[in-house]
């Protein structure tokens, strides 16, 4: 990354700055702005998140708000009531309470001296969700959001469950926020007061996995905040990003196709980063495309934003497998809209451990039996060990490894070897005329490029609790041995297939531990000429010679001094016991201890995840999330402990969960959860 420090006007930063609500609940918050803004008022544009401006976010906040300042804007950094040296406690995501106050912080900012009463928003992962959100809510400042990593359906598209399956990252994510929203309070900042604000926070706090586990269907719960449910709502020019290896690789396409305001969408080949930070490489100039953006909908500047595509994405190129990557080859690709003239869903019957060509299908159609032939699967619960995070953050490295292991315990079709480049931009789908042996199943079904040195590198996947076949606000059991149609939807990408190589559909009735897997083992059958795998193929338009602007180089504002007192730590390890047959996977992620040099603040953050199953017992499975933090300043120490295991029946879930605070060596707080909540057709 360039860094930049001649910018076009010159900044302040005013650190530690009060926002009161209305009910008198003071938000803490960070602004960098132009010094002319104290004559000549500018837009402000507001980032909005619980996780910690002083010191958590405060390196990557100092290289774009900086720098974005540096343009012309006043950036404002707000931490959520209840984070950071915000009072209140925070108990859940996106709960209107979050909303409401964002309104206000609109509202305030408007009203600011030097602001010239235009705002806008921004954000990555929950900023992003909250100025979508917000965005739906109209405040009457808000003139255009820019968001990276985010979904428009909390229930259907997030990290809690995917096709009705329940994903072990609501465990882990639920685990992260248990640890943040439980952190203390900086008392350079708010004084003697931190000890109180600190015991409200412990005492108010609840595992979140909880209130996550009693929301198995889509319902209201989920159906709050969900743009999707009403895209009319947004009137606001949207610029959405996201990467292929995150898992919000989705919505950005959903955006385009549904809202009817000025919008456009990049998806780059990144994991769970900003742009401009982007992992897997190449990363791109994101914080120019984000002023470029501002100066149009903030400023009124003519500068052609919105000529070009609607859509710019990463077009991947073949590679081996690989649990991470600095950078993925391929080229940048335009689509004039979206859904794009240039791609066609293109639908391959499955027959016996093969995909047919697209002219097959007729002719199956003509002749389809029936009765066909069932080809039959009951997938070990190892399959899935190697399937990586739902959302990749490469690091520790997390993506999906070779698949060859993995596709050994599926139903596997592959294409003959391609005797020409294919390209897929989109969501392919895979429908099933199938049958299960119990009430309850689930299908996995990934798409893999298969080398002819037999490696294969998983594409993208997806995944349907098959009670939720016809409706995820309904589910329904199935009836052992009935016939059934489903369409399981994977998730977008855009993937270039190379001659030679086989493009490959695996089946798998587990995922573990990625998704949690049914109450009992299940044997599915597929019944061949009547499934059909559809892609979305892209045919390059004639003369297409990449994008008709080229990014420039990632830049931004020099980022804070740090100090590193200790090591990180990161570890991705599958271990198997072939005496007991235990399996594990576990994970460490730990920054080691960092000191932020220009408020003499030590932080330690550590994070623990341990996936663990029984031979084949789909009972034994089970899950936990266990954070460590810690802060340092003199003769102020605290640390904060959280760990929560989730286990179940083949009817219930048990969430065993605890919380200790500590100042110094002494524990001040402890409290523990022992619940039990029943399954609902998961």
């Amino acid at each position: 990354m360039r860094l930049v420090s001649n910018l076009p006007c010159a900044t302040k930063e005013e650190e530690n700055v009060t926002i009161t609500m209305s009910d008198g609940v003071r938000l803490s918050a960070r602004i960098w702005r132009p010094t002319s803004s104290d004559e000549e008022p500018v837009p402000a544009v507001l980032e909005y998140i619980p996780y910690r401006k002083r010191d958590l976010t405060a390196v990557r906040d100092s290289i774009h708000h900086p720098y974005i300042a540096g343009h012309g804007y006043a950036c404002v950094r707000v931490d959520l009531r209840g984070t950071g040296e915000s009072e209140g406690v925070l108990t859940d995501e996106y709960l209107e309470g979050e909303q409401s106050d964002a309104e206000e912080i609109l509202a305030w900012l408007a009203e600011q001296p030097w602001c010239d009463g235009t705002t806008g928003m921004m954000g990555i992962s929950w900023g992003a969700f909250a100025a979508l959100q917000v965005a739906a809510r109209r405040p009457p400042s808000l003139r255009a959001i820019v968001i990276a990593s985010f979904t428009d359906d909390r229930y259907a598209d997030d990290m809690h469950y995917m096709g009705g399956a329940l994903l072990s990252d609501n465990l882990a994510e639920a685990g992260t926020m248990f640890a943040y929203a439980t952190c203390p309070p900086d008392p350079a900042v708010v004084g003697e007061r931190w000890r109180e604000m600190w015991r409200e926070r412990l005492e108010n706090a609840r595992p979140w996995v909880l209130e996550w586990l009693r929301h198995q269907r889509r319902d209201d719960y989920w159906r709050h905040a969900s743009v999707c449910e009403d895209y009319q709502a947004v009137r606001c020019p949207v610029l959405a990003s996201s990467g292929w290896a995150d898992g919000y690789s989705n919505a950005v396409t959903r955006l385009l196709s549904h809202l009817d305001v000025p919008r456009k969408g990049l998806i780059g080949p990144w994991s769970h980063k900003y742009p401009h930070l982007g992992e897997p490489g190449p990363a791109i100039g994101y914080l120019q495309e984000v002023v470029r953006w501002w100066d149009h909908w903030l400023k009124g500047v003519d500068n052609g934003v919105m000529d070009g595509p609607m859509l710019r994405t990463w077009m991947q190129d073949s590679v081996p497998p690989s649990t991470a990557y600095e950078e993925r080859p391929g080229r940048w690709v335009d689509e004039p809209q979206w859904p794009s003239p240039n791609v066609e869903p293109v639908a391959h019957p499955l027959t016996r451990h093969r995909i047919g060509e697209q002219k097959q299908k007729q002719q199956q159609e003509r002749q389809q039996d029936p009765g066909g032939t069932a080809l039959t699967v009951q997938s070990p619960l190892s399959v899935g060990q190697f399937a990586g995070k739902w959302a990749s953050y490469n690091a520790p490295p997390d993506l999906p490894y070779d698949q060859r292991e993995e596709d050994g315990g599926s139903l596997v079709f592959d294409t003959e070897p391609l005797t020409e480049r294919v390209e897929i931009l989109g969501s392919p789908s895979v429908e099933l005329e199938l049958s299960v042996s119990e009430p309850v199943a689930m299908v996995a079904a990934r798409l893999s490029d298969v080398a002819p040195d037999g490696r294969a590198t998983r594409v993208t996947y997806g995944l349907l609790n098959l009670t939720h076949r016809e409706s995820i606000g309904t589910p329904e059991p199935l009836e052992p041995g009935r016939r059934y149609r489903a369409r399981v939807h994977l998730n977008g990408v855009a993937q270039a297939f190379p001659p030679g190589h086989r493009i490959r559909l695996s089946l798998s009735t587990s995922y573990w531990p990625l998704a949690w897997p049914p109450p009992r083992p299940v044997l599915l059958s597929v019944y061949e000429g009547a499934s059909t795998l559809t892609l979305p193929l892209r045919r390059a338009p004639s003369g297409e010679d990449g994008p008709q602007r080229p990014f420039g180089e990632p830049e931004g504002a020099a980022p804070i001094a740090t100090t590193r007192l200790t090591p990180p730590e990161e570890r991705w390890d599958v271990k198997r016991d072939l005496v007991g047959y235990r399996s594990e996977l576990e994970i460490v992620k730990d920054a080691g201890i960092q000191r932020f040099e220009d408020i003499g603040l030590d932080v330690g953050r550590r994070a623990y995840e341990r996936y663990t199953a029984v031979a084949d017992d789909f009972t034994s499975v089970g899950g936990e999330s266990t954070w460590t933090m810690r802060f340092h300043r003199d003769d102020w120490e605290t640390r904060v402990v959280t760990s929560t295991v989730l286990r179940s029946s083949e009817t219930e879930f048990f969430i065993d969960a605890t919380l200790d605070g500590y100042e110094g060596d002494r524990r001040v707080f402890s409290r523990s959860w022992n619940e039990t909540l029943p399954r609902d057709c998961l």
